[in-house]
């Protein structure tokens, strides 16, 4: 059995998978907002899977950031109560056995790759659009994580080929302007669209508008499409992957992946654009279950 910790900023779930992948049981709890009180919360979330299961299981954790190989500690997360400390040595002696941490987008990445949209791709980019902009990257079953811990951070590369009025571009939390980021995540919508038209909306309402007919959201939804192509044109130039799935909230715009994909060739390096675009098959479980495929099936 393999059993899959997401630990998110608002909630903790956990899954117990069996080797074919068939879930056997979940649990989601809050999120304490500290360290020992998560160690905690993991702890008690593993015994609560076995427990229901009657099984003894691997555990794999996706979390909001990366952990430093040369220490073991955790940098570069959301979930600041995190940052500098030890948590897989922590959860492995809590645990009583080895646990594996990777960021939780290379989590929804391996998940998809494993048995999700991208099943059977040799390589594959995960991308996120929600809150904001990130990616993973899998290369024949194995998430690639980079020398920095950075492989698939696109979401922080300038928007590529910007017209005009795109630029400089908004300013990023991380000091520099016109990222992918500040474009084609939710918040990024949301403000791309009371830039033009004056109008406060959220990325959703902004959609269900567009679907309706109006005039300013289609026109808000058209420079999305637009702008994710032209980002990722630049990942299959660089990557050339075999699929790309989607992910985050806004994988869940009506034919995002099939507007965004008929874009491309616009774009990319090529006299032709055989990388498939597709949703993800497992949405909002897709972290947790990646989390449990960190330890691939003996």
């Amino acid at each position: 059995m393999q059993i899959g910790i997401d630990l998110g900023g608002t909630k903790i779930e956990g899954i117990a998978l069996d080797r074919a992948g068939e879930e056997l049981a979940r649990q989601r709890v809050p999120t304490p907002q500290a360290y020992d009180l998560t160690i905690a919360a993991i702890v008690s979330l593993v015994a609560h899977l076995e427990a229901a299961t009657g099984q003894r299981g691997t555990v794999g954790v996706g979390i909001p950031g990366a952990v430093m190989p040369d220490t073991g500690l955790v940098k570069n997360a959301n979930s600041v109560w995190l940052i500098g400390q030890p948590l897989g040595t922590d959860l492995a002696a809590q645990l009583g056995r080895d646990v594996r941490l990777d960021n939780d987008a290379n989590c929804f990445a391996l998940s998809e790759a494993s048995d999700g949209a991208a099943a059977g791709a040799e390589v594959v980019f995960g991308v996120i659009m929600g809150t904001g902009v990130g990616g993973g990257i899998v290369v024949r079953g194995r998430g690639l994580t980079g020398r920095n811990l950075i492989a698939g951070e696109w979401g922080h590369n300038p928007l590529p080929w910007p017209q005009p009025e795109e630029l400089p571009g908004p300013l990023c939390y991380c000091g520099k302007t016109g990222c992918i980021e500040r474009w084609i995540s939710g918040p990024a919508v949301a403000a791309d669209h009371r830039r033009v038209t004056g109008q406060v909306m959220a990325a959703p309402d902004i959609f269900a508008a567009a679907e309706s007919g109006h005039l300013d959201a289609l026109a808000t939804r058209a420079r999305l499409i637009d702008r994710t192509a032209r980002s990722l044109a630049t990942v299959i130039n660089l990557l050339d992957p075999d699929r790309i799935v989607l992910g985050g909230g806004l994988s869940n715009v009506p034919r995002l992946a099939e507007d965004v994909a008929a874009q491309l060739p616009a774009w990319v390096f090529s006299n032709r654009v055989d990388t498939v675009l597709v949703r993800n098959r497992h949405g909002d479980s897709s972290g947790v279950r990646g989390a449990a495929w960190l330890w691939p099936v003996a």
